[in-house]
């Protein structure tokens, strides 16, 4: 079985949930002996690493752009980093002539994902789409933020979207899945006889669970003797970090030895810009550590989640929520905003806690219970752990994707 999975988006210097989704989901398929080819758009320069190929993954990167007239440069860049509409005449060409494939995958929509569908059409192989950041069911300050980079310019490739039909990918898909439970009721709502799959992501228990803390303290030194409050994720105001950066200076009147670490890569410059200046307005620039893009599975990252003291999602929307799991699988307790994602894993002081941006008091108790006792916070994590170890590990969740790919491989051939 030869699959390709279409990406939107590979940059290893601006590592995303989505990348670690895929990444994990191709590891189980390698071991379920399912051969895969990442079909990802090139980058002005070689990355340093590129996690996978290091993972033994055949990756094939394709000629992509931006059709949108009288955008600035920071616009465009911020347009790539995010979720703009690509256009590929380079994938179109490159996914007809590989004859060897037996489904395509597509884990983006909109002309790239149009691409992929008409190819699978003219292949006659399955389509498969996966939704990572929500369709449906995605909150309308996440829709203004990731349409705000199009404001003053024009878009001229529309054109193209009626050319590859993208506006119809999740309609004539195969199979879509969805990681979030109301994503898929609702596309189950509008599409009654699609076949739809919740997958949850999925993550390598066994890897998170060995001991990386010396390569995290090795790496960062100041955090030594630190009460650790770690927020994973790419440095963009939809993952929220300025809200909690924001109430350090209360937290710190508690715990004088907490210490905030951002793990991320920056895909929105004047947020982290903003960030920092925050930091510097509060005067907390020792209580703060910015780590920068860590690669996936990193043992710097895992270690700092080892490390962790409580591991924040401050999230305004995450319709999964894989660093949870990570965070779990490493051992850490969990303190999130009651997104989607969250609320279909954390069960409220069994597992983790839930808090509200709009109620403060909320977020201080239950952040202050879990800095006091590390014995209740290791008993959160270990509840995690249990539930990450036994539903969400990797392999097991692969075998579920293999056998979807062989079902609809042979009912495509019944036709």
């Amino acid at each position: 079985m030869r699959v390709a999975h279409i990406l939107r988006k590979y940059n290893p210097a601006e590592w995303g949930g989505t990348e670690t989704a895929v990444k994990q989901l191709l590891d189980g398929l390698r071991e379920q002996q399912v051969e895969t080819i990442a079909y990802c758009p090139k980058l002005p320069r070689a990355p340093a690493r590129d996690p996978f190929v290091e993972g033994g993954h055949t990756v094939k990167r394709y000629s992509a752009f931006v059709p949108v007239f009288n955008l600035s440069e920071e616009q465009r860049t911020q347009l790539v980093s995010i979720g703009g509409n690509l256009m590929s005449f380079d994938l179109f060409v490159g996914l007809l002539l590989n004859r060897n494939l037996s489904l395509i995958h597509t884990h983006t929509l909109n002309r790239i994902g149009g691409i992929a569908l008409t190819v699978a059409r003219l292949r006659r192989v399955p389509l498969v789409v996966t939704i990572h950041g929500g369709v449906l069911d995605l909150p309308k300050t996440v829709q203004q933020t990731l349409s705000a980079p199009l404001e003053g310019g024009y878009e001229w490739g529309k054109i193209f979207g009626a050319i590859f039909r993208s506006h119809h990918v999740l309609r004539s898909a195969d199979a879509i899945i969805t990681c979030n439970p109301k994503e898929a009721a609702l596309q189950k709502e509008k599409f009654p006889q699609k076949r739809i799959m919740v997958q949850p992501h999925g993550v390598p228990t066994a890897k998170y669970s060995k001991n990386y803390r010396e390569d995290a303290l090795a790496a960062f030194p100041t955090l030594a003797s630190r009460k650790i409050i770690l927020i994973v994720g790419r440095i963009d105001p939809v993952k929220n970090q300025g809200w909690v950066l924001v109430q350090m200076p209360e937290i710190l009147k508690k715990h004088p030895d907490a210490a905030l670490v951002l793990a991320g890569s920056c895909t929105d410059e004047l947020y982290g810009k903003a960030l920092r200046k925050e930091v510097r307005r509060l005067g907390i620039e020792d209580k703060v550590l910015f780590t920068g893009g860590l690669p996936p599975a990193d043992p710097r990252l895992i270690g700092l989640m080892q490390l962790a003291s409580v591991v924040i999602v401050p999230s305004l929307s995450e319709t999964f929520g894989l660093i949870v799991l990570e965070a779990w699988a490493a051992g850490a307790a969990v303190l999130s905003t009651p997104t989607s994602g969250a609320l279909s894993l954390l069960k409220e002081g069994e597992n983790g806690h839930l808090f509200e941006l709009n109620n403060l008091p909320q977020f201080h108790s239950v952040l202050d219970r879990i800095l006091d006792s590390p014995e209740y916070a290791s008993q959160l994590a270990a509840n995690g752990h249990h539930l990450a170890a036994t539903e969400y590990d990797t392999l097991l969740l692969s075998r579920r994707i293999k056998a979807l790919y062989e079902e609809l491989i042979e009912k495509k051939g019944k036709r």
